[in-house]
């Protein structure tokens, strides 16, 4: 069933009620929210990383990883047998930052708009739908029909065999109820979300709104090909998709936006392959600009503190440089992870885009290729970047297992040395 035009018009409504009202400089509390915390009374991890979406020339450098594929292959190798799969997990990421060096955390992500897959809720019942021998066809929770190895679900890369939307009865039958912003069940847990994400502006941590992009939110829906044909073949599909994209991600950030102020919207897109965009720019501005031209003004208007600049990170794979200009229309202030193999070279892209800050960009060919070749491609990378600033470096992707466990604690020790 379709969503109301009742509760989408709801929905709206409250999208764009008016931000609570801003205090006045003189009187508002510097407390994360009315006004950013004072420098002095941050960490230094928060002092890194601000330093880096302001660009500051010869800052000491922000220290992460982009994510691991190699965990696995590395306890055979040495790695603590603590670090769990979830790498992301808090005791995982205590190791890590101590075995490698990494800060603290400094930003502070909300969630509930998707990622690689639409915010759905509910999601998809998962089951076997199909046993193969060596592998099984399962529905996902984002009701795709996905080929597995049987019995696994992680840990390589899956083969999707059909996906949720066909036409705009599909849509309609099987999804567009699934993004409704109103239901009571998409907002359990969230008072207590607040909460964290309060305290974590109140310590100056960057506050983070992390949203499935219009790209990767129609690829989700539709499939990696489809998607590449319906833009010709049924343009008022896309538009039905992206209208209830821009009323669930308004909602949400609404919500959100009442309670704290943004630093930053992080757009999942993955538009680009190997050689540019994945659609044609004409296509771009057309299907899609105009939600987040909306989404974003809708944003900057509920800011509770109006003078905080908002930062806009696309993430990428692919050749980003073609798109670069594309997206800097809609305000983009930050590109990753600059995949070096489809061409994305963080110094040249840095000397092109001086006023663009940079995360990523670091060879997962080069770090599997040994000590020597991680040396000369850290001399010719960092130096540059340290003196130009605003660069965050981390692999180009998840660091995959053909890296060695011991050339890998070699590149962060030397990474260190430039990080400051």
């Amino acid at each position: 069933m379709a969503t109301s035009a009742t509760a989408t018009a709801a929905a709206m409504a409250h999208a764009t009620a008016t931000a609570p009202a801003t205090l006045a400089a003189d009187v508002a509390p510097a407390d994360g929210i009315h006004q950013q915390v004072p420098r002095e009374r941050c960490g230094p991890a928060v002092q890194r990383l601000r330093d880096a979406y302001a660009i500051v020339p010869g800052a000491p450098i922000y220290r992460c990883e982009f994510g691991y594929y190699c965990l696995d292959a590395w306890r055979e190798q040495g790695l603590p047998k603590e670090i769990a799969d979830e790498y992301w997990t808090p005791a995982s990421r205590v190791c890590l930052n101590r075995l490698f060096g990494f800060d603290a955390p400094a930003r502070h992500d909300l969630r509930r708009l998707g990622w690689c897959e639409a915010a759905f809720d509910p999601v998809w019942t998962t089951e076997v739908l199909e046993d193969r021998g060596e592998h099984e066809l399962a529905r996902d929770f984002a009701g795709r029909s996905v080929l597995f190895f049987k019995g696994r679900r992680n840990g390589f890369m899956p083969e999707y065999v059909d996906h949720p939307v066909k036409d705009l009865a599909t849509w309609e039958r099987d999804v567009i109820w699934r993004l409704d912003p109103t239901t009571p069940e998409r907002w359990k847990g969230f008072s207590d979300e607040v909460e964290r994400a309060k305290a974590a502006a109140a310590a100056g941590r960057h506050v983070n709104l992390g949203v499935i992009g219009c790209y990767m939110f129609l690829r989700s829906l539709i499939g990696p090909s489809e998607t590449l044909y319906v833009f010709h073949d049924a343009p008022e599909l896309v538009h039905a998709c992206m209208r209830q994209w821009l009323v669930l991600a308004d909602a949400v950030a609404t919500r959100w936006q009442e309670h704290l102020t943004l630093d930053e919207v992080f757009f999942a897109e993955d538009i680009c392959y190997n050689k540019g965009p994945l659609v044609s720019p004409k296509m771009i501005r057309e299907f899609l600009f105009p939600y987040y031209r909306e989404f974003l003004q809708g944003v900057r208007r509920r800011q509770i503190d109006r003078s905080r600049k908002l930062h806009i990170q696309v993430d990428t794979d692919g050749d980003a440089v073609s798109v670069t200009d594309l997206y800097r229309e809609i305000g983009c202030t930050m590109m990753s992870p600059c995949e070096v193999a489809s061409g994305c070279d963080v110094v040249a892209i840095g000397k092109r885009w001086p006023d663009l800050a940079l995360l990523g960009g670091i060879d997962k060919r080069i770090l599997a290729a040994g000590k020597d070749a991680i040396d000369r491609e850290l001399e010719r990378i960092m130096p540059v970047m340290r003196a130009r600033g605003g660069y965050i470096p981390t692999c180009d992707h998840g660091v995959p297992a053909e890296v060695k466990y011991e050339d890998y604690l070699h590149y962060r020790k030397r990474m260190l040395d430039y990080c400051g």
